[in-house]
Order: structure tokens, then C-alpha cells, then sequence
């Protein structure tokens, strides 16, 4: 019987070719593509490593650019963040002809020393946001609007609404020129125009009309802009941003209107329950009811004043404990807390003991105050 001949040599071929394809780079789409997936679950400092292995293969890379630029600015690195997006607009040697909107709109938000400089970016990314949906319109089918269309318009009422926000921030001397309100005013209705029914867009709204003493006016805003999205799921992609949520609480607080903020800041709370902001809002809130059952008789929505008052303290309690063990950046909030604690504390008011699913027992008295469909009058 004869030996077998190894196959040495064929082996050898395919070792090989394996070896060939797996030395083979991924495209640039590939990597540009692992770099987004990166950013999405926030590890910037890899998704840093992908954008600049792009950019050594093409150094003029506008995709890469743009991410390169948002892991700096979120991992703190402001001025080479800066320095990233300016590269993408003109006269920059090796910015693209039109440069994307998002470098304009991310400099308006790294030039807060500078506001008229920062009303420039907002308006050079209105106008180039502008230009896109002209050319969507024109070629959208009639029937309906294209994911894009709707995208677009949603970014250019986030860049009128962050100009209208610099117009009215008293930290610049922009909110005291004499065109200040009328300026805010034609900035919102080209939001409103631009997408009919905008959340954000009636909810700044809302907030231009308590700064001119129009309480009235504000409740009908915030209800029309609450009303886009209140029934919908709390994972639901079209939900506001939570800081966007938070800013419609502080509004409902300011108008006096407990029961929609308490509902909103539920679902938050659901959402991340380590929110910091949500908890102290929902103390905020408690407190504020307690003071008003306590001043028309010791009642408010069939609790009690002390039940407000135990339910306010629980919150803010938690609010403080998250707030020390985040090293939370807002340190104005963690004082309040504590000076509403205190005042608390010398009411005779202490936390609810602890048990199982306590977070659940406030909740059905305050929903039920409203009716069963869940709608809520603010009126």
C-alpha cells in the first residue's frame, strides 16, 4: 500500500489567499459607517480612531470631517473641534463648495462668546437647509413628504429656534435692541410656516409669550405643542428630546399647570430614572402643589398637604443622592434642593418609609384627577 502524498503545496495556496483576503482594508463606506454605529453608542474615542483612519486615505473626506468633529466637541475638545468643522466651510482651502449645514449649525453652539457670530452660522445653515428642501420639493413625490423633507424642515426650525434663544438670552446684550421681540417673532412664524404644528417651534413660542406677560396666549401654545406627541410611547423615535421636555415642565410650572407636568416628567423619569433634572422638577412640583392645597384648605386633587409635601421630599431626596453620586455639573439646582429640604424638614415633613413599588402610589390620585381618556384641560 502506498504512502499518501501530503497536500502541502495546495494548502500552502490557500493559507495563502485566505491570509490575501483578510489582509484586505475595509472601504471607506465600511468604515464610515462602524465610525456612526460608534457615535450612536457614544464610544467617541473609537469612533475618533475610524474618522481619522478615513481621513488618511482621503484627507478631504466631508463625512469623516463632520464625525472627527463631533467626537472632539464631545469629548471636550473644543477647539480642535472648532478648528475640524471651520475646515469644512469656506474660504478654508479644503472645504467642500457648499458646506453641509451641520458644520454652521455645530459652530453657532461653540461660538456662545460671540452671538452675532453664532446668528451668522444659524442663518448660513438656514439658508443651505433651505436650498436642500427646495430641491426635495422639486423632485418629492405629491402624494406625500419624503423622510428627508421632514428631516430637513425639522433642522431648519432647530436653527431659527437657536437663534431666537440668543435673541432673548438676557446674558446678551441682543435682548435689550429695540428689534428684539419682532425679530423673535418673524424667526418663529418662518419656523411655523416652515414646519405647521412644530413642537419645539410652539414651544418657544410659549416662552416668547410669557417674557411679554401673555400667560394666556403661552397655555394655548403649550397645549397645541404637547398635544403632537403626548400619546405616543415613550420609545417612540418622534418623542422631543428630553432636555426639550424638561424645558416645557419649567413652562407648565411657571403657568401653574401641576397635573401636564407631572405626567410629562413620569414619562421622563420612566425613560432614564436617573435624570437628575426630572427628579428635582418632580420635587419642584410637589412642593409647589403643597403650598396651594395648604393655602386653600389643605387640599389639592384629594391629597392632602402633607401627602404633597412627603411626596415632594421623596423626590427631592433622590434628586440629591443622584445629583453627589453624578458629580452633577448644575450645582444652583443641588442648592435648591437642599433649601427646599429644609423647609421641609422644619414643616415636620419627612421622607415616606421605604417599600416595595412606592414610586406607584402618587401617580393614580394625580391621573385620576383628570379624565379617564388621559387628555388634560389647561385651561
Amino acid at each position: 500500500m502506498g504512502r499518501t502524498r501530503p497536500k502541502t503545496r495546495k494548502a500552502k495556496q490557500l493559507v495563502t489567499e485566505n491570509t490575501a483576503e483578510m489582509a484586505a482594508p475595509p472601504s471607506v463606506p465600511a468604515l464610515l459607517e462602524k465610525a456612526q454605529e460608534l457615535i450612536v453608542r457614544c464610544e467617541y474615542e473609537l469612533a475618533n480612531r475610524f474618522a481619522r483612519r478615513v481621513l488618511e486615505r482621503e484627507p478631504r473626506n466631508v463625512e469623516a470631517k463632520e464625525i472627527l468633529g463631533v467626537t472632539q466637541l464631545e469629548t471636550g475638545e473644543l477647539d480642535a473641534a472648532k478648528e475640524t468643522f471651520s475646515s469644512l466651510i469656506p474660504p478654508h482651502p479644503d472645504a467642500p463648495s457648499v458646506p453641509p449645514p451641520s458644520a454652521h449649525l455645530y459652530l453657532a453652539q461653540l461660538s456662545d462668546d460671540d452671538p452675532h457670530l453664532a446668528l451668522k452660522h444659524y442663518q448660513a445653515a438656514v439658508d443651505i437647509l433651505s436650498g436642500q428642501l427646495k430641491g426635495k420639493e422639486r423632485a418629492v413625490d405629491p402624494v406625500g413628504t419624503s423622510d428627508d423633507e421632514a428631516e430637513i424642515k425639522r433642522n431648519i426650525v432647530r436653527a431659527l429656534i437657536g437663534m431666537v434663544e440668543i435673541w432673548m438670552d438676557p446674558s446678551y446684550d441682543l435682548c435689550f435692541d429695540p428689534a428684539a421681540e419682532k425679530t423673535c417673532e418673524d424667526l418663529l412664524n418662518l419656523a411655523l410656516q416652515t414646519d405647521p404644528g412644530n413642537a419645539e417651534a410652539l414651544q418657544t413660542l410659549a416662552s416668547v409669550r410669557m417674557s411679554q406677560q401673555r400667560p394666556d396666549d403661552a397655555k394655548v401654545c403649550l397645549e397645541q405643542a404637547w398635544s403632537q406627541w403626548k400619546d405616543l410611547d415613550v420609545d417612540d423615535p418622534r418623542m422631543p428630546p428630553i432636555p426639550s421636555r424638561l424645558a416645557l415642565v419649567k413652562l407648565f410650572l411657571e403657568l401653574s399647570l401641576y397635573t401636564p407636568a407631572l405626567l410629562v416628567l413620569k414619562d421622563i423619569i420612566e425613560a432614564d430614572d436617573l435624570e437628575v433634572e426630572a427628579w428635582y422638577l418632580e420635587g419642584w412640583c410637589f412642593f409647589l402643589m403643597a403650598e396651594q392645597a395648604k393655602e386653600n384648605g389643605g387640599k389639592l386633587d384629594e391629597l392632602t398637604w402633607e401627602e404633597l409635601a412627603r411626596d415632594a421630599r421623596d423626590c427631592l431626596e433622590t434628586c440629591q443622592m443622584l445629583h453627589v453620586n453624578q458629580d452633577h455639573p448644575d450645582k444652583p439646582l443641588l442648592e435648591h434642593a437642599r433649601e427646599l429640604i429644609a423647609k421641609l424638614e422644619s414643616l415636620g415633613i419627612q421622607s415616606s418609609p421605604e417599600k416595595e413599588d412606592s414610586d406607584e402610589g402618587g401617580w393614580e390620585d394625580v391621573e385620576g384627577s383628570d379624565e379617564e381618556d388621559g387628555d388634560v384641560e389647561m385651561s
